[in-house]
């Protein structure tokens, strides 16, 4: 029998590491916690190969590096008794049974999970453990169970709730009552045209000045959270590492090889151990280049390469979704591949779970740009930004409505995000979903006060792409949920009720009527015709000239108040020409409502890495 050493002496005696990193890793191990072994994978003073060769020589146990062998070992009838999932789960392959022995593959030999296993199934048998990486155990399961990990990726929230689902863009009903509208509607312009136009106008002015007053009334109450910091610099230092649970982060990327570095190291310099991160990038089968961009930045053990099998729709949701089948974390967050977080962001989210309770699902951060000051798109959107993360959904949590969320720095509870559903492949913004419908199955979501920081669009086509995703993702969403009132109605209360349909639905709705009726008051403008008198009778037309006047006013007064929290004032003369950016606005709109009948689940890919921006260095504190 091998002499069994202390695994760290071991890693010692075959020379794969220094004395001097032998003794930082134990410094390391005394103030995080974890298993050793593992600790200086993570660090990178190990390769994941020779870090499992090792732990198996530690436990006596036989070591398998060949994928093909461990295909072969495994007897395909036996191991497809078992779930899936919970193989995953436990890191643990059941590959036959020959008489009373059982042959068991695990990347976590000797652990807790892997007793657990073998007394629920194999409380009385013989067990041969052999030890085999945890990629390789990945790549096993996906040999055996692919076709099942695909349908749950892409229908798992269809076999749940179908209702929630958006592969169906439109429901019967909703067919049926879009069909009676149009025909209601011909058969009263046929009979009086007028006065059809008379009231439609007036239904548009009520919905937009409805929509206007809202968003103020929701940006007062997030201006009262100013000055309050949801989790404190004080409690983030009393927070004990030792006791910090692991946590995942997905990161989905597509033909992103210039990017993909600045996260890598945005998570290397994150204030939370590293043997307690669970790093997941998620790549297509046909994105070799940031395959082989992302290898080339050798991350420690700590981060796995996930290869999402090609199905449709191929989408964000769905790769997230794929990854959450093999996620180890309490916690997970999603982070694109350009993001920088603050450093201590994970621990703020540990912390907001402690404080809220069992009732919170997500705790969304902030986000901002590195790049604001590049042109005057990119000075457009950091003020939309720093409008709805610092004013907008304070207010929402503030008044406790429906929240929806961001698509990345979105902190989740791994068990209960399972519980619902996960992400809806089928939905373009499927992190505004996600929030809706959280707060429908009485889950709360809360911010909390950390900012990351990514690449703002500096293109205008790259940024009507990537806004004409979102805006058809929240028809898609309004579509959804609207499809049975009186349950959403009885799922959200009257107040999130009202703030669903002017929220999510508002959205799209006022970006797509504000050029009409621009071109209507230009037409006026230019020509003076009274021609245009009968369609507005003097309640419609002072209606009409209030939101024109004071929903302008609005919207430039709440882009003006997005600088104070953050001191950009530079920007500030920038938010008098928040018209002009509503134009794009409304062209990304009309590109989305086509889109939602000729393509509704088309993933428009946004182009990062084209800012001359470099991202600030964030650094953890000492």
């Amino acid at each position: 029998m091998a002499e069994f050493l202390r695994i760290g002496e071991l890693f010692l005696k075959e020379g794969l590491i220094t004395k001097e990193q032998l003794e930082e890793a134990l410094s390391y191990q005394e103030r995080y916690g974890g298993r050793f072994g593992w600790i200086l994978a993570s660090l990178g003073y190990v390769r994941r190969l020779d870090f499992f060769r090792v732990l198996a020589k530690h436990f006596n146990l036989e070591f398998l590096e060949d994928i093909e062998t461990i295909k072969k070992l495994v007897d395909p009838r036996f191991i497809r008794k078992f779930d899936p999932y919970e193989l995953s789960e436990h890191e643990i392959i059941p590959a036959r049974q020959e008489g009373e022995e059982v042959l068991l593959l695990t990347s976590n030999p000797r652990s807790q999970k892997f007793e657990s296993f073998v007394k629920k199934y194999f409380p009385d048998k013989r067990i041969k453990e052999i030890v085999i990486t945890d990629l390789d155990l990945i790549k096993a399961l996906e040999f055996f169970f692919k076709d099942r990990f695909i349908d749950r990726a892409v229908h798992g929230l269809l076999y749940i709730n179908p209702e929630y689902s958006a592969s169906i863009v439109f429901s019967k009903g909703q067919v049926i009552i879009m069909a009676y509208s149009f025909y209601a509607s011909l058969i009263w312009i046929y009979y009086d045209a007028v006065s059809y136009l008379v009231s439609l106008i007036f239904l548009v002015q009520v919905f937009y000045v409805s929509a206007i007053l809202f968003k103020l009334v929701i940006s007062l109450a997030g201006a009262k959270s100013e000055m309050q910091q949801f989790v404190t610099e004080e409690e983030v230092k009393n927070l004990s590492d030792k006791d910090l649970p692991v946590y995942t982060v997905l990161v989905p990327v597509y033909k992103e090889p210039e990017v993909i570095s600045i996260l890598i190291n945005s998570l290397k310099k994150m204030d939370y151990p590293q043997n307690k991160l669970d790093v997941i990038l998620l790549l297509e089968e046909d994105d070799r280049e940031t395959y082989e961009a992302a290898k080339a930045q050798k991350p420690p053990a700590n981060w796995r390469f996930i290869i999402v099998p090609k199905s449709l729709p191929k989408t964000k949701p769905k790769a997230c979704n794929y990854g959450l089948f093999f996620a180890r974390g309490k916690y997970l967050t999603i982070y694109d591949a350009e993001d920088v977080p603050e450093p201590d962001q994970l621990k703020k989210a540990v912390i907001a779970f402690k404080k809220g309770g069992d009732d919170y699902v997500c705790f969304q951060a902030a986000l901002n740009y590195f790049n604001k000051d590049e042109n005057f798109l990119t000075k457009m959107f950091t003020l939309e930004y720093s409008y709805w993360f610092d004013y907008l959904l304070p207010g929402l949590y503030n008044l406790k409505l429906p929240i929806p969320l961001g698509g990345t720095s979105n902190h989740f509870d791994v068990e209960k995000l399972r519980e619902i559903g996960a992400w809806d492949p089928f939905n373009t913004t499927e992190d505004a979903d996600l929030g809706v419908r959280s707060f429908a199955r009485n889950y709360k979501v809360g911010v909390i006060n950390s900012t990351t920081y990514e690449e703002a669009n500096a293109k205008v086509k790259n940024w009507i792409r990537q806004r004409s995703r979102w805006i058809k993702g929240y028809m898609q969403t309004w579509l959804v949920h609207a499809r049975n009132t009186r349950k959403l109605y009885r799922s959200v209360g009257l107040r999130g009720f009202v703030a669903f349909h002017l929220l999510i639905g508002g959205t799209p709705f006022t970006f797509l009527v504000n050029p009409i009726m621009w071109i209507i008051f230009i037409f006026w403008l230019l020509t003076q015709t009274k021609a245009l008198d009968v369609f507005f009778p003097p309640a419609v037309l002072y209606l009409s000239l209030f939101n024109l006047l004071f929903g302008n006013f609005i919207g430039i007064y709440l882009n003006m108040l997005a600088v104070f929290r953050r001191k950009y004032y530079e920007l500030l003369p920038y938010a008098l020409l928040n018209p002009l950016y509503w134009i794009l606005h409304s062209i990304a709109s009309y590109k989305a409502l086509y889109e939602l009948f000729t393509k509704p689940f088309y993933w428009q890919k946004t182009q990062h890495g084209i800012t001359k921006y470099k991202p600030p260095l964030q650094e953890a504190p000492q």
